[in-house]
């Protein structure tokens, strides 16, 4: 059963690391949330873990604000190299937003974290999604270099590639640390929403500054979107409400003060 649960998980990650070749980060990205509709269903059926009514709408939400994202998606930049996602990265814009992020993870880790971590979830939440955002960016990159080497036209000749590589393979490692250490001291109810807003709204940050994926929409369709996010948003506290709320119930009330 263990290695069931792990050979799965490797392939959903194997494919969501696909589809950020194919499409957008802004489209990618929030679908994210579908994964949890389908943790909390088959734990209904599986686990017996009750869904209740806000379980339900939480789920609805997720679907209906999903839906909405995947209809009013812009279509994906076609590219035709590595080095051309290199030239959308060294841009000033991105390379600001870098920059910035850099330093916030460095000023989280050295002054915030020693102090502040073990009581502010913010601080390891902060980190994680930072370097989340600089991360789906260089996978986005690998994938369009993979793609573009399976089609025939080698990218691993350029060093941009493996450029993208090493940022790829630093970020996830500082992401997992913080990742594994803000779910070792918080409850994860409350960490799996707030990480997944932060993480969600910087990464579609970082790409609207990278790829400039709403360039090519009208208001309608980027207010659309913006919707659809907030839906999903919606849900997905609503879900893990619900699960914090199961977990709760099955608690025993504390004892009465003497006072």
């Amino acid at each position: 059963m263990w290695w069931a649960g792990m050979i799965t998980m490797i392939i959903g990650e194997i494919a969501n690391f696909a589809a950020y070749a194919f499409a957008p980060a802004i489209l990618v990205t929030p679908l994210g949330a579908l994964s949890i509709i389908v943790s909390a269903v088959l734990a209904h059926f599986i686990l017996k873990e009750k869904l209740h009514i806000f379980g339900v709408l939480g789920c609805i939400l997720c679907v209906v604000g999903s839906t909405s994202i995947v209809l009013h998606a812009p279509k994906e930049r076609d590219i035709e190299s590595v080095t051309q996602v290199w030239d959308l990265a060294t841009e000033p814009g991105f390379i600001a937003y870098s920059v910035v992020v850099v330093f916030l993870v460095i000023l989280l880790i050295i002054q915030m974290a020693p102090r502040y971590g073990q009581t502010h979830l913010l601080v390891y939440v902060g980190i994680c999604s930072l370097m989340g955002s600089l991360t789906v960016m260089g996978v986005k990159a690998m994938g369009i270099g993979l793609k573009l080497t399976f089609e025939g036209m080698n990218q691993f000749v350029f060093p941009q590639t493996w450029f993208f590589t090493v940022v790829v393979i630093i970020c996830c490692l500082v992401q997992m640390n913080y990742l594994n250490k803000a779910l070792d001291t918080f409850n994860t109810a409350v960490i799996s929403p707030v990480y997944y807003v932060m993480f969600t709204i910087l990464t579609i940050f970082a790409s609207m500054i990278m790829f400039k994926d709403w360039n090519s929409q009208n208001a309608s369709q980027i207010v659309t979107e913006i919707c659809g996010f907030i839906t999903i948003l919606s849900g997905t506290f609503l879900l893990h409400k619900t699960k914090d709320m199961g977990n709760s119930s099955t608690t025993e009330p504390p004892a009465l003060s003497n006072s």
